[in-house]
């Protein structure tokens, strides 16, 4: 299937939809509600308005960032895949330019972001920008792939803890592993969609590697580290009751993800991928605002 290329660059306000679209801004609700976690239970309570206002800046650059690079390094493989074929460049709805442009200001609000935060953010803040540039080759070269993807997207609440802190701890660690082998489960689970494309084409992935058995079943072993994790992450913090009850709804989230994909079909994946990801992110935050305000 090929692509039209008749389509005409968006401009001016038209710009805005075009770029929602290109970074997927409903996705930001995975990462968001970790890192706005990890603050929380570092302040162990409410963090000050203007400290949340510039995790959320950092976040949102972060993210805009991450997703921008992606497509933009990804472009050729998009067009060529028809299920991703009518993305925005592809599409012609964005040049690379126009991509390029929307990442140098995404990253400018990353560092105006952490310029306002404690000075150990300032120096960490190039690691996940490295990870953003590297996870996009990784799927040419090695089926961890999903793995660095964890790994990145996973920092979110550490990021959160050092907004307030300034410092590491066990509990923020934990939990970046935790948040890492969830995102790693799930982005399992997307690849599934691209099973023969990608074996056709040469990408690397778990589900093109080990085939969709296979596939599931790190799934579901990454998505048990995940409760494992989270529950330890609360045992550094001494955590009480709403916390571990907040990881027990999230366990429950991940057994209902896991069997929705074992009953098969793209729109049962979809609904693994889309829905039960952003509610257990909402729950366990919902959680953790009770563990700080009524614990």
């Amino acid at each position: 299937m090929v692509t039209s290329r008749a389509a005409q660059p968006a401009q001016g306000l038209a710009l805005v939809p075009a770029l929602f679209g290109l970074v997927r801004f409903a996705h930001t609700v995975f990462a968001l509600p970790f890192a706005l976690a990890g603050a929380f239970l570092a302040e162990d309570g409410v963090p000050p308005a203007a400290l949340i206002g510039w995790i959320l800046l950092a976040m949102a650059g972060a993210r805009s960032l991450a997703m921008a690079l992606n497509r933009l390094i990804d472009a050729e493989i998009d067009a060529r895949n028809p299920r991703t074929a009518g993305r925005e460049i592809p599409a012609g709805r964005l040049t690379r330019s126009q991509v390029a442009w929307f990442c140098v200001a995404s990253l400018a609000a990353l560092v105006l972001a952490v310029s306002q935060l404690p000075r150990i953010t300032w120096y960490l803040w190039p690691i996940p920008v490295a990870l953003f540039v590297l996870y996009p080759y990784a799927k040419r070269v090695t089926w961890g792939c999903h793995l660095l993807l964890g790994v990145t997207i996973g920092i979110a609440p550490m990021g959160g803890w050092l907004a307030v802190t300034g410092e590491f701890a066990l509990a923020p660690v934990l939990l970046w592993a935790g948040v890492a082998a969830w995102i790693a489960g799930f982005d399992v689970i997307y690849a599934l969609l691209d099973l023969e494309f990608d074996r056709a084409n040469g990408i690397h992935s778990i589900p093109a590697r080990f085939g969709e058995r296979g596939a599931l079943m790190t799934t579901r072993a990454l998505h048990v580290a995940t409760v494992v994790l989270l529950a330890l992450a609360g045992a550094a913090l001494d955590a009480g009751w709403p916390y571990f009850a907040g990881v027990a709804v999230c366990a429950a989230v991940l057994l209902a993800e896991n069997v929705l994909v074992a009953r098969g079909g793209e729109q049962r994946l979809k609904a693994a991928f889309g829905v039960a990801n952003g509610v257990l992110a909402i729950v366990y935050f919902a959680f953790v605002v009770l563990e700080v305000t009524v614990s």
